[in-house]
């Protein structure tokens, strides 16, 4: 059993809690073996959820949605009960995760938590479209334009770095990209999780060596372990 909530206290306060959803829609990430939290049987995600969710003190004002997945893959009763529960707690902020796919369908949730301050994540992963494509298995393109809309949209994207086959130049880049075209960014150094995308330990050393400034930036959340957020699936 895993934890699902924890409060984040250090930079961006917040509550966090990570949910059970339906089977992600996409589910082909090369990197990921979180999907294997998700469930099909409507009734267990629910329960699993309902108990997490009473956890939520609102101390902040500010909750962060997790699950494998998109917001729009969680139960019709778990946002209901998100929904009750931001109210009642007077929580002015949320956060969501979705994937590109869902890119058109945003409104719907903001109308749903309407008077509410929607921030949706998303994960990108790299900026680079062959290196997305071809080796984490992540299958849509972004073009500048594209950036300059999802930039809009959203407000932080997810990067994965120190993974066999990138480079310096990438990661320095990938940052870069991040920063200029979105107000946040999460920074993930990839762990080794059994799947076939594998770490690279020089780049993560030169990583740390060269980026650790990047803890005092406010726009960036650097994951050096994927459990820094405090919730995770065992």
């Amino acid at each position: 059993m895993g934890i699902r909530y924890n409060k984040i206290t250090d930079k961006h306060q917040r509550e966090i809690v990570l949910l059970k959803s339906f089977p992600c829609k996409y589910g082909k990430c090369s990197f990921c073996n979180y999907i294997e939290d998700n469930s099909t049987d409507e009734n267990e995600i629910d329960k699993v959820n309902f108990e997490v969710l009473k956890e939520i003190t609102g101390e902040y004002g500010v909750l962060e949605v997790i699950n494998s997945g998109s917001v729009f893959e969680i139960t019709k009763n778990t946002l209901a009960e998100i929904k009750r529960i931001v109210k009642e707690k007077n929580i002015k902020t949320l956060y969501f995760e979705i994937y590109y796919g869902y890119i058109k369908r945003l409104n719907e949730i903001r109308d749903y938590f309407d008077g509410v301050e929607i921030r949706f994540r998303m994960g990108m992963e790299t900026f680079d479209n062959g290196f997305r494509i071809g080796v984490y298995n992540k299958n849509f393109k972004v073009n500048e334009k594209d950036l300059e809309f999802l930039g809009k949209e959203l407000y932080s994207v997810c990067l994965l770095i120190c993974t066999k086959g990138q480079t310096k130049a990438m990661i320095k880049s990938d940052i870069e990209t991040a920063l200029e075209y979105f107000k946040g960014v999460t920074i993930n150094v990839f762990i080794d999780n059994g799947t076939i995308v594998k770490r690279d330990n020089e780049l993560v050393k030169w990583f740390v060596e060269n980026y650790s400034y990047l803890m005092d930036d406010d726009r960036v959340e650097l994951l050096i372990d994927n459990k820094d957020l405090g919730v995770f699936e065992q």
